[in-house]
């Protein structure tokens, strides 16, 4: 697939340089297509587009949120419509099974705009509220201006609509910029936009690299910056923020646990399990890769996960009876190989995987690793890898696992498994994450997703992702 268009302004418009971004499969290291790599002057001509759609009178801000959600609801038919395709893509690129891009990448982005539409048309504009001891005020939300939008490549789709879908909802105008890792999919996006029947300007793509996403970040004429990444560029946005007061929604790394108790039906929660700690091959920043187990059952634990992993169909992502695919690109492989390495060097015990796959010559594929006795103070139990391994660590009592598990400096994501459902909420509450799951974990689109420490700032999906592109406004009558 090949463009050489930019979508700015509602067109398709000649980039401002002569670079390209060209992506490779993930299987098989093939060329799959290339789009141009936007620079400086394209974010400023974005920018520009994004800004007039935003403050012409009458425009996309100004109108009902009844009008903003029926553009929204033809916005995710036509990505019904392309769903298929754009699960191929992502697919492809970075490597996700194709069963699960169908289940995230081809559904969520759709599933977002429908229940941003069907909140916004129910959610009031404003509110009259009774002064203490006199007075009314009106409280009025209204949408905070133009956003600039950065996201990663393990999700694509489903993250860039955690910011399209409650941004346009609240009448703000948008420019993204999609990872160059994953930039194929995002034509397919500008094309529905196109076909949606957005107003010019509302919605602005521009590819491009962390040069090109410092400009738009820092640009002048940006109300509010959100960001799905690593930690280290989160904390670069934020400085960038900070200079100039722009409020700033960041999602960052996590390196989450998921806490067995003694009572834990392994058995009958295995897919759930798997997801919890494996989904996308180990690129997704919720992930459980910190498993602690009960000293009680130390060893079924270490052999459940080691069979887990040595079971799993590896191979081709676009193969729908891939559990595993490859990484994204070869950096991220050597990454991650550098991490298996340093836990091999570290004195855990690799009780599967560490290498590469026999027979998969071609694409960035790494086995399915598991280390037990891992020391939590170690590199491999610290840091985030993002790819197919996990680090078994050991507990005594309840408290030994809470404290095990708030011993990050991420609190993004965690799991607790048992058969008492009221012990798991209860320990639940104790662990410094933002979110977290009994028995299985999914971000739900309809509550509050974020991070503590440094796995981020603010909150996305929910009522609370619509009111962070929302600013208030009181006016007083005495």
């Amino acid at each position: 697939m090949e463009s050489d268009r930019l979508f700015i302004g509602g067109r398709w418009v000649a980039p401002s340089g002569d670079q390209k971004i060209t992506v490779a499969s993930a299987s098989d290291e093939q060329p799959l297509g290339s789009v141009p790599e936007g620079v400086d002057a394209d974010i400023d001509r974005a920018v520009e587009a994004a800004r007039t759609a935003f403050d012409t009178p009458g425009g996309w801000a100004d109108w009902e949120p009844a009008r903003r959600a029926e553009s929204l609801m033809r916005l995710a038919d036509e990505l019904d419509a392309r769903s298929q395709e754009m699960s191929a893509r992502v697919s492809s690129q970075n490597g996700m099974p194709i069963s699960t891009a169908t289940a995230i990448e081809g559904s969520v982005p759709a599933s977002l705009l429908r229940y941003y539409a069907t909140l916004v048309s129910e959610a009031p504009e404003k509110d009259e509220r009774v002064g203490i001891p006199i007075g009314t005020t009106l409280v009025r939300h209204q949408p905070i201006g133009v956003v600039a939008a950065i996201t990663p490549w393990n999700y694509p789709q489903a993250l860039a609509f955690t910011k399209l879908a409650p941004a346009l909802a609240a009448g703000c105008t948008v420019v993204l910029k999609p990872a160059p890792e994953t930039v194929l999919d995002s034509v397919l996006l500008a094309e529905a936009i196109a076909q949606a029947g957005l107003p010019e300007g509302v919605v602005n793509v521009v590819p491009g690299g962390r040069e090109v996403g410092a400009h738009l970040v820092a640009h002048p004429d940006v109300d509010k910056v959100t960001f799905t990444g690593s930690t280290a560029a989160g904390q670069h946005i934020a400085a960038s923020c900070a200079q100039s007061l722009r409020p700033v929604t960041l999602e960052l790394g996590g390196k989450s646990a998921a806490v067995i108790l003694d009572d834990a039906d392994l058995a009958g929660h295995a897919e759930q399990l798997f997801a919890a700690s494996l989904l996308n091959n180990g690129q997704t920043c919720y992930a459980c890769t910190r498993i602690l187990a009960p000293r009680s059952r130390y060893e079924e634990v270490v052999e459940f996960y080691a069979a887990m992993a040595h079971d799993a169909k590896v191979g081709d992502a676009l193969d729908t009876t891939t559990q595993i695919g490859p990484l994204v690109n070869s950096r991220q492989r050597a990454r991650v190989e550098d991490y298996i390495a340093q836990g091999k060097s570290s004195g855990a015990r690799l009780t599967t995987g560490g290498g590469r796959p026999p027979g998969l010559d071609h694409g960035w594929f790494v086995e399915p690793t598991i280390f037990a006795d891992v020391d939590n103070a170690s590199t491999i139990a610290r840091e985030e890898i993002f790819g197919p391994v996990l680090s078994i660590t050991g507990y005594d009592l309840e408290d030994d696992a809470i404290r095990i598990a708030n011993d990050s400096p991420y609190g993004l994501g965690g799991t607790i498994w048992t058969q008492d459902p009221d012990r798991g909420t209860e320990l639940a509450g104790r662990i410094q994450t933002g979110t977290i799951g009994v028995n299985g974990y999914l971000p739900d689109i309809t509550s509050p997703y974020g991070g503590m420490k440094t796995s981020g700032l603010g909150r996305e999906l929910g009522p609370e992702g619509l009111q962070s592109y929302q600013r208030l406004q009181s006016i007083y009558h005495p």
